[in-house]
C-alpha cells in the first residue's frame, strides 16, 4: 500500500532543524554566550549537524531518532527560559518553540510511515493465520 506523503511536514522539520543549528552557534558564539568571546557550549549543535542530511533526505530512521535527540534541546530551551535572564532567556524560548516545531513536524510526517507498517503487519499475521488453519484443516482429513 502506498503512504501518502506530507512533504510540507518534511520540509517543516527540515527548516525547524536549521534554524536550530544556527540558533545554537549564533546564541553560544555571539548572541549570548555564557562567557565572553563563546563558549563550548556550541559543540551542542553537533548532534544536530549529524541529523541533518538524514533528516534532508527525510529518511525514516533518522527522523525517528532525531524526534528523540530534539527533546534534549527542548529541555535546555525550557531551563534557560526560565533561569536566564535578558536575551538568553528570549533565545531559550526560541529553541523551545523550534524543537516543538521539529518534533510535531517528524511525526506527522512519520505517522503515516508507521501506521502503513503496522496495517502491513496486521495484514501479514491473518494471512499466516489463515495458512496456518488451512494446513490444520488439511492434516486432520
Amino acid at each position: 500500500m502506498p503512504v501518502q506523503q506530507k512533504r510540507a511536514a518534511a520540509f517543516g522539520a527540515t527548516a525547524a532543524l536549521l534554524a536550530l543549528i544556527v540558533l545554537s552557534v549564533a546564541w553560544e558564539w555571539w548572541l549570548a554566550p555564557l562567557r565572553p568571546g563563546g563558549s563550548a557550549l556550541v559543540l551542542k549543535a553537533v548532534p544536530l549537524l549529524l541529523a541533518l542530511p538524514g533528516v534532508w533526505r527525510h529518511r525514516l530512521y533518522t527522523l525517528q531518532w532525531a524526534s528523540m535527540l530534539i527533546l534534549l534541546y527542548f529541555a535546555e530551551g525550557i531551563v534557560r527560559g526560565w533561569s536566564d535572564r535578558g536575551l538568553s532567556a528570549r533565545l531559550g524560548w526560541l529553541e523551545t518553540f523550534l524543537a516543538v516545531i521539529f518534533f510535531v513536524c517528524t511525526l506527522a510526517y512519520v505517522a503515516p510511515f508507521k501506521r502503513a507498517a503496522k496495517r502491513a503487519a496486521r495484514l501479514a499475521a491473518q494471512e499466516n493465520a489463515k495458512q496456518t488453519a488451512g494446513q490444520a484443516e488439511g492434516n486432520t482429513r
